[in-house]
């Protein structure tokens, strides 16, 4: 069993109220082989809602804040660790998340300016899976690593 980011299976939750589907992701949610997770939605936040960056503070400290400067980073912690022992309960060993969401994200996030700017990093999601021994992916990973190396294919 397979974690996703819902939004990745078409579920309309992204903070814009929209969906990023990727018809083989929502395949695998149908077919029994993923389940859909949204930690922003699991910590309570509101669809729509403000988008939101990693902002890194000068002492180093990761905050998740939005465009309005309001701090969501307290929210961000709590859906990942709801993520987590959801994960921890099924049994998830691999999971294919959003690229670049300050939850999801793995290996680069938008870097808090709202420029659209990248820093090598993950989000709050992604990290705690990682820390806890999660194999994590992005979508711009799947069809390039994860269906043959998981045998998705059938």
């Amino acid at each position: 069993m397979l974690l996703v980011s819902a939004c990745l299976a078409g579920i309309n939750c992204r903070y814009d109220g929209k969906n990023t589907k990727i018809e083989e992701i929502e395949k695998l949610v149908k077919d029994g082989k993923a389940i859909p997770i949204c930690p922003e939605v699991i910590a309570g936040l509101n669809i729509p809602r403000d988008s939101c960056e990693i902002l890194v503070t000068d002492d180093g400290e990761k905050k998740v804040i939005s465009r309005d400067n309001e701090d969501f980073t307290e929210a961000y912690k709590r859906g990942a660790e709801q993520t987590l022992t959801i994960a921890k309960i099924i049994g998830i060993n691999t999971a294919i998340l959003k690229a670049r969401s300050p939850s999801c994200g793995f290996g680069q996030v938008y870097d808090g300016t709202f420029s659209r700017t990248l820093l090598n990093g993950n989000g709050f999601t992604a990290k705690l899976l990682l820390d806890n021994g999660i194999r994590v992916y992005t979508e711009e990973d799947f069809k390039n690593v994860i269906s043959s190396e998981l045998n998705l294919e059938s």
